[in-house]
């Protein structure tokens, strides 16, 4: 159904579209996926008289306050004085003017063709926040791929994955479980160990987002395996169709104040207006043909017949980082609610886990690179280590890739930590202090 064509704007009431307007969201409301056309075209004539104020925009379970003005008697003076808070194919939804310029935000994933005002879209925000905050919740906007799950087209599978045809799980239950083969879009899926419970858990702490710079249909589908009630996310999928930038990711989309917003994601270059907001992802690489994609020449999970700890891999480690992070915004700081910033107090968190680790790198860095702006040098920085670039009784640890350097040598002698580079990403990844026998430095054999 056309919202332009066949809303009742075109008579000469603007009453007329407000009321088809909230029979096509009620309908939308139900348990339909925001692509699916909406119903109860019927049942606009019996609300064509009727004047109201909308306070609820019902949103497949999930209430997104709109509350609005009544309106005057003539529609005249509707027209004039309202502010057109948002359109649909170019009509505002509350007077039904035909809008000639565009401006703010489309919200396809909320109801197609939704488009707010910047005015409106800051209202909203301001309104979902103090709601959240009432319900001691914040927002958290998760990526799919690569974090929640990974996934393969099955013509991508190597000799060594052909075996996962045979052990594939039904998808009558999905809960039950985590290998499923979806035929509408040509994809095997392996959802990441733990992902149930994080979802479970975290949902009592955060409003949750996908974002996904997948196809609308591939996210709905993935939306399916991992909220097959809906129960977490409704209708806040958003896809790639979604974005105002290509090959970006932004919280303009997001009905949520920055200042509460938490992202997972695997990919930091998706997010570079949003960087303070992010919690960076180790990648989840179940298939050969993801490690292929980013250039590891390496067995994947699945070729090694192997899989991540559910109790100590990557969603257990950082659901409790969220935990930590929601316990210290509601219950240890000082400001009021309102003022209070997620982005400061994962910032902080983040600058406890190298707290007292001094770092010394060598043979990390090209020779004639500025060392202070290489992305591990910020990284110890940003978990709170310090680095230098010379030697004293106060280095605690040398990052090198070869046990025969000269720094490396002194580290031995002086009974320091010697690590490879690793320990510091994996101790990003973890936010934790790794232990260092792990990352050991061998040798490098001269040519």
């Amino acid at each position: 159904m056309s919202l332009v064509t066949n809303s009742p704007a075109h008579s000469s009431s603007s009453d007329d579209f407000a009321a088809f307007l909230d029979v096509a969201l009620d309908s939308h409301s139900s348990d339909s996926l925001p692509n699916e056309k909406a119903e109860g075209h019927n049942n606009v004539e019996t609300e064509r008289i009727k004047r109201h104020k909308v306070e609820k925009l019902e949103n497949s379970g999930e209430d997104i306050l709109y509350g609005v003005e009544e309106h005057s008697s003539e529609v005249l003076s509707k027209q004039q004085l309202c502010s057109h808070p948002g359109s649909f194919g170019n009509m505002c939804i509350i007077c039904g003017q035909r809008l000639d310029e565009e401006s703010g935000v489309t919200f396809g994933y909320i109801h197609k063709g939704l488009r707010l005002n910047n005015d409106e879209i800051n209202r909203l925000r301001n309104i979902d926040m103090k709601k959240l905050l009432q319900h001691k919740k914040l927002i958290l906007v998760l990526d799919l791929d690569h974090t929640l799950l990974n996934s393969t087209q099955l013509g991508h599978l190597t000799p060594e994955e052909e075996y996962l045809r045979n052990q594939m799980d039904s998808l009558e239950d999905v809960t039950k479980g985590s290998l499923f083969l979806l035929h509408s879009v040509h994809t095997m899926t392996k959802l990441r160990p733990f992902v149930h419970t994080f979802l479970k858990e975290a949902s009592q702490l955060f409003e949750m987002y996908i974002y996904t710079m997948g196809e609308r249909a591939y996210a709905y589908e993935m939306a399916k395996l991992l909220d097959p009630k809906r129960e977490y996310f409704s209708s806040k999928v958003i896809s790639r169709d979604d974005g105002t930038q290509k090959h970006q990711k932004g919280l303009d989309v997001v009905l949520g104040h920055e200042s509460a917003v938490l992202i997972l994601d695997d990919t930091e270059n998706a997010w570079t207006k949003h960087k303070e907001n992010l919690i960076l992802m180790e990648r989840y690489h179940f298939f050969a043909s993801s490690c292929h994609q980013f250039g590891f020449n390496c067995k994947s999970l699945s070729e090694l017949k192997s899989d991540e700890s559910e109790s100590d891999g990557a969603l257990a480690t950082i659901l409790k980082v969220l935990k930590q992070v929601h316990n210290i915004f509601f219950n240890e700081l000082s400001e009021d609610l309102v003022d209070r910033d997620v982005r400061q107090v994962l910032k902080t968190v983040r600058s406890k886990v190298l707290e007292g680790c001094k770092v010394v790198f060598s043979r990390v860095f090209p020779t004639k690179f500025q060392a202070d702006n290489h992305h591990l040098w910020k990284m110890v920085e940003q978990l709170g280590g310090t680095c230098s670039t010379e030697l004293d009784p106060s280095v605690t640890h040398i990052v090198s890739t070869d046990a025969g350097t000269e720094k490396s040598r002194w580290a031995i002698k002086e009974q320091k930590f010697l690590v490879h580079p690793q320990w510091i990403e994996a101790s990003n990844y973890f936010w934790k202090r790794e232990a260092e026998e792990k990352f050991p430095v061998e040798h490098t054999k001269k040519q």
